[in-house]
């Protein structure tokens, strides 16, 4: 069976990369743009990063947790 390209190793590698090229020039645009922000915190370099990555991670818990709490047994519709 033949892979998709997707899956090749270097198309990988350089998805990577591009990824972590495009996400630090989003953060060091903060540095170009005037925020007004309405909390002390929002005052951080990156805050805004941080925040939307904790909270990516904090749905995905939330996800798992909540897959967890209601799994039903393979069986669950058989008759």
């Amino acid at each position: 069976m033949k892979k998709n390209w997707f899956y090749r190793k270097y198309v990988i590698k350089k998805l990577r990369i591009s990824l972590l090229v495009i996400l630090g020039l989003v953060v060091l645009t903060e540095s170009f743009i005037q925020l007004h922000p309405h909390f002390d915190i929002e005052r951080l370099f990156g805050f805004y990063a941080i925040f939307g990555f904790l909270s990516c991670v904090g749905l995905i818990i939330f996800a798992k947790l909540l897959g967890f709490l209601i799994k039903r047994k393979d069986d669950y519709y058989d008759v």
